[in-house]
């Protein structure tokens, strides 16, 4: 099983012309399909002016979440194109957005393919790919007097503490890296009435 996943470092930006229209190329790191609406919503407050905002995301491991947008482009001459160059890369979490400002010459389907598929490559060619630890979360309950065992096994296997409900029971959201996932579900057996979900 592969614990390990490429991703973009940071966000960038690159730009393309042709024929008079201008095609600006934004890629962000993403966790999740909800982030999206907002930087959408951000570019669009920066490039009132601009005609389109074409984009493709793929998030997650199993690579099941994508989506691909023409924004009124014909059909399949935008989004396929930016998501194609994403797979082209082998990459996950992450989101193009390619801004086109309109420069009056229609360019016809082949240029427009052209034109999205070679600004998403440009964003890409100068964003930093690097790999990443594959991560999983659990949500934890348990009494609070096992607290301490507890947390000795999440320290144990690397794991961070990212949400911590406590009361009479405890409730903890813990994140661990993909590798990690059977010895810590192994030493959480071996906790008396410790209820471990994957989430």
């Amino acid at each position: 099983m592969e614990t390990f996943y490429k991703t973009i470092a940071q966000a960038n930006e690159a730009e393309f012309k042709d024929r008079g229209s201008k095609f600006l190329g934004f890629v962000f790191p993403i966790s999740s399909k909800e982030e999206v609406k907002n930087l959408i919503k951000n570019l669009k407050e920066k490039h009132p002016k601009a005609n389109h905002f074409c984009l493709a995301y793929r998030v997650g491991f199993d690579n099941l979440v994508f989506r691909a947008s023409d924004d009124g482009e014909p059909s399949g001459s935008a989004g396929r194109p930016i998501l194609g160059q994403i797979d082209s890369q082998g990459i996950t979490n992450v989101l193009i957005v390619v801004v086109r400002y309109f420069g009056g010459t229609l360019l016809g389907v082949p240029g427009l393919i052209n034109a999205y598929k070679t600004t998403a490559a440009v964003v890409l060619q100068t964003a930093l790919i690097v790999q990443k630890e594959k991560q999983i979360i659990f949500r934890l309950e348990f009494d609070y007097t096992q607290m301490n065992d507890v947390q000795k096994f999440i320290k144990q296997s690397n794991g961070v503490i990212i949400e911590n409900e406590s009361g009479l029971f405890s409730v903890l959201q813990v994140a661990l890296p993909l590798a990690q996932k059977e010895i810590f579900e192994k030493n959480m057996l071996l906790l008396y009435n410790v209820n471990t979900k994957l989430i």
